[in-house]
């Protein structure tokens, strides 16, 4: 496949002066028109992990509470299946045959491949109708100095790991506070920091609308923790009560997070959603057979399969978003950025491939618009492609040595845990997912899937 040059990529993927220009605002400027908006985001947390999603052992009482007061997804899918293709995702709407980013692609001595200038992302387009922006946590998008820094992608504020290779250590030598670089000599855990610095956030533009992007570094690698009460009796590996440790030290900060909002009088007005990047990992010890992390799905992060990329999905706003309901609403974290755009009463970029699912937010799911397909490449392994259509999932293996690799088929209706082939069964549905695997990507001129796009 012959490669597009940068301009027409960029162009493709509305990216340049054109992607920039400020639309229409459809709803008043009133601040009661507009919510804050908080997006946390967990690091390799399992469709499993929380009690909400059938977890037996790890306490999760803050989420599941807000799972209880708010509106549970069954069927959510992180962007990608590895960190930085997935919030790169999150942030431009589009997913990984549209994105400048799909792989964890390393700049050394710290950082990633970095988000080109003049990118549209979401901390941009809210920024630009008055929203305060900030992100706390973990970046992956662009090292010190580099056009993706995210003060240069539309946060005001920021705190955290800009490199995702340093958020290996929960104890790091380091952080950034916007362009500065914060010594930490490794003597203070990283995620208490998140915490301590979103309730700061929230605090300082309570009397604006905000929008916080809380994006914390666990359940990752490496498995660190403080103390690893309440498992301490537990007759668990170690690396086990480490791990459900670290995911209920999540929790208790996000029930911090929560009684501020109550406190400070604006959490009916205060949209929260929770979710994950990808799949579990098995990283420095960790089991996720031990904790059935994958929720029962086939697969774990680096896969395409359901449980490398199907993740959780909360979202509370008290008296708009329906309480204690579930819904099997098919999304994909794409779909965030046009999400946010309407609630906050802006219209989201065209051509984008991400749909609002604000109707559903609503409790109006009779006019929540659908996708027609979600789709997946992954650039590790050999190279790899997933479509959902329906209730059809189509993987592909090893794509990059074999541009016609076969096609997988399964239909998650009857067969979850994707352990039947049914292909040559269905031979109208897998010609339609292998013209879609062509069809629905563009090459990158960073990221080549095949051997002959290099």
């Amino acid at each position: 496949m012959n490669l597009q040059t940068r301009r027409e990529f960029l162009k493709a993927v509305g990216i340049g002066a054109t992607a920039l220009a400020l639309p229409e605002i459809h709803c008043s400027r009133d601040r009661k028109m507009r919510p804050n908006i908080i997006y946390i985001l967990a690091d390799d947390l399992g469709y499993g992990d929380l009690g909400c999603y059938g977890q037996k052992l790890i306490r999760t009482p803050n989420l599941d509470r807000m799972a209880g007061e708010g509106l549970r997804f069954t069927d959510h899918y992180a962007g990608s299946t590895v960190c930085a293709p997935s919030r790169c995702s999150l942030l431009t709407g589009n997913h990984t045959g549209h994105t400048w980013i799909r792989g964890n692609r390393e700049f050394y001595p710290e950082g990633q491949e970095p988000l080109p200038v003049g990118t549209t992302t979401l901390a941009t387009l809210l920024q630009e109708v008055g929203y305060a922006t900030g992100l706390i946590g973990k970046w992956g998008l662009g090292g010190p100095g580099s056009t993706g820094v995210p003060n240069r992608q539309g946060f005001d504020y920021f705190f955290g790991y800009l490199c995702q290779r340093e958020a290996h250590n929960h104890y790091p030598q380091h952080l950034w506070r916007n362009h500065e670089r914060v010594e930490l000599g490794g003597q203070q855990y990283s995620s208490d920091l998140f915490a301590r610095e979103a309730l700061d956030f929230i605090r300082r533009n309570r009397a604006r609308p905000f929008f916080l992007y809380l994006a914390f570094t666990i359940p990752h690698f490496a498995l660190q923790v403080p103390e690893i009460a309440p498992y301490a009796d537990a007759d668990w590996p170690p690396e086990m009560q480490r791990f459900a440790a670290m995911i209920t030290r999540m929790d208790a900060h996000i029930g911090a997070l929560m009684a501020l909002l109550k406190e400070l009088g604006i959490d009916r007005h205060t949209l929260v959603m929770f979710s994950s990047d990808n799949g579990p990992h098995q990283e420095g010890g960790a089991r996720p057979d031990f904790f059935n992390s994958s929720g029962g799905l086939r697969g774990i992060k680096r896969d395409l399969y359901e449980g490398g990329i199907r993740v959780p999905l909360i979202a509370r706003w008290l008296g708009t978003v329906p309480a204690g309901e579930v819904t099997r609403q098919v999304s994909a974290g794409w779909d965030i950025l046009p999400t946010f755009c309407e609630a906050a009463g802006r219209a989201a970029p065209a051509g984008i491939d991400g749909l609002s699912l604000m109707p559903t937010l609503r409790g109006h799911p009779e006019q929540q618009l659908h996708h027609e397909y979600l789709y997946w490449e992954f650039h590790e392994r050999g190279g790899s492609q997933a479509i959902r259509m329906g209730e059809w999932k189509a993987v592909r293996l090893e794509v990059s040595r074999n541009p016609v690799a076969a096609v997988e088929l399964y239909d998650l209706k009857s067969d979850p845990h994707e352990s039947r082939d049914v292909a040559e069964a269905h031979p109208e549905v897998t010609a339609r997912m292998r013209e879609l695997f062509r069809s629905a990507r563009m090459d990158s001129e960073l990221f080549a899937l095949y051997q002959s796009a290099r």
